[in-house]
């Protein structure tokens, strides 16, 4: 078992009328099975609605199945005992990080977490430095948050989380909000964490651009697993894609447009580096 498993796992939002009655049953999550090792970085992809968000306030407890099973670190999440440790193995990031800024200071901001969990204080204070390391935000541990930029703002988030010592990360669009340079910088840093630290990281994302470093893709349509496999299987087959009404990222687009046109390209092409290296061998044999 990996570190976070989902076994038949549905999910049904309840629909009530102006009067509280009940009126019927969505089903946001529908039968989802995945099993996620430690150190994996997993990228989940689906169009709004499509039940990525809900599916993901399932690995750390928000919401519990309706259906089916959800396991962090062997731990059955549906189990109040099991509760807190499951939120200290599987750290959540938001969306907007001022909803999960608290501190007036941003070193105080990161230490609130292990203060809760009855970390000393020594420990406290050097999990807030490595935590503010690893995600490039230390020079910055003495401003107040609501001078730092949504990148920045981020990032502090996501140190908050770290300096729980978690082995899992999950990032509900944590990039939405903000602008090119923020997203890359939020992203260098998830990254970072990953393959420096070995923490298992789960994505929730729209941005194609941020998945093509990860392990392994789950697009999800309907509440479904509607395709699964790496970015390179999951980005060949652009014309899926668009029918999931998703993009591609635009080099992706641009090799998928010129193979249909007769240029003998690969399949899943996704930097522009790789563009540039496969286009030069096929004018470079002419």
């Amino acid at each position: 078992m990996g570190i976070i498993q989902t076994k038949n796992l549905v999910f049904e939002y309840i629909r009530r009328d102006e009067e509280g009655n009940v009126e019927g049953f969505t089903r946001a999550v529908d039968n989802v099975n995945l099993d996620i090792k430690q150190g994996d970085f997993i990228a989940v992809l689906g169009h709004n609605g499509s039940g990525k968000s809900t599916f993901a306030k399932h690995l750390n407890a928000i919401l519990y199945p309706t259906e089916g099973a959800v396991f962090v670190d062997g731990k059955n999440t549906t189990k109040k005992d099991n509760l807190w440790d499951v939120r200290r193995t599987a750290g959540m990031v938001f969306q907007n990080p001022d909803n999960q800024i608290i501190g007036q200071v941003v070193e105080e901001d990161v230490g609130f977490g292990p203060e809760n969990m009855g970390v000393p204080t020594k420990e406290i204070w050097e999990r807030v430095e490595e935590s503010l390391k690893a995600v490039g935000m230390y020079e910055y541990r003495k401003h107040s948050p609501n001078k730092l930029s949504g990148g920045q703002k981020q990032r502090v988030s996501i140190a908050g989380v770290l300096a729980m010592h978690p082995k899992c990360i999950i990032l509900d669009e944590p990039t939405a909000m903000l602008d090119p340079k923020g997203r890359k910088e939020v992203i260098r840093a998830v990254r970072a964490l990953n393959q420096v630290e070995n923490i298992t990281v789960i994505l929730i994302t729209h941005y194609m651009e941020e998945v093509i470093y990860a392990d392994k893709v789950v697009v999800m349509d309907k509440g479904r697993v509607a395709m699964e496999g790496t970015p390179k299987e999951i980005f060949s087959k652009v014309d899926k894609l668009k029918e999931l009404r998703l993009d591609v990222p635009q080099v992706t687009l641009l090799a998928h447009e010129l193979k249909k046109s007769g240029v003998k390209l690969p399949d899943g092409i996704l930097t522009t580096e790789e563009f540039v290296k496969e286009l030069s061998k096929v004018f470079g044999n002419r």
